[in-house]
């Protein structure tokens, strides 16, 4: 099971591979990479002007994710009135989204749902059944 501080270290390995940071000791250039991004991101809604985008997230730590990455890059998220808590509305150039938020987001919340999925078992298997296995799937006919 990853710790806390292994989970911190696998986001902070992907961070500096999406700003450009190749050594742990780089804080200072990752700051500066991060700021180029955001210029970068500037820069490109002039040539690809932001859309607004409709993100669907099936769970709330996905969006929690979403939203901190879109803040991190000066981006708002939102929802409109009467949309679903699974909903995050962000306006974002379709080049960015392609190229460095998507595939970021995707990274980071793959190693975050293992995690969480291991630590739920993890506490399953010890406060309640041992046996944490999904249902055994039957052939035969559902009842109405």
């Amino acid at each position: 099971m990853h710790s806390e501080a292994d989970l911190i270290r696998k986001f902070k390995s992907i961070e500096r591979l999406f700003i450009g940071a190749k050594f742990d000791g780089e804080k200072e250039a990752a700051s500066d990479a991060l700021n180029r991004i955001k210029q970068r991101l500037e820069d490109l809604k002039e040539s690809d002007p932001p859309v607004e985008y409709k993100f669907t997230l099936s769970n709330m730590w996905s969006r929690r994710l979403l939203s901190a990455l879109l803040r991190r890059y000066g981006i708002e998220p939102y929802r409109y009135y009467r949309q679903r808590y699974t909903t995050v509305m962000a306006k974002v150039p379709p080049g960015f989204v392609d190229n460095v938020l998507w595939p970021e987001f995707k990274k980071f919340d793959d190693i975050l749902q293992e995690h969480l999925d291991e630590i739920t078992t993890d506490i399953i298997s010890k406060a309640v059944f041992k046996d944490t296995s999904e249902a055994v799937v039957k052939n035969g006919k559902l009842l109405n």
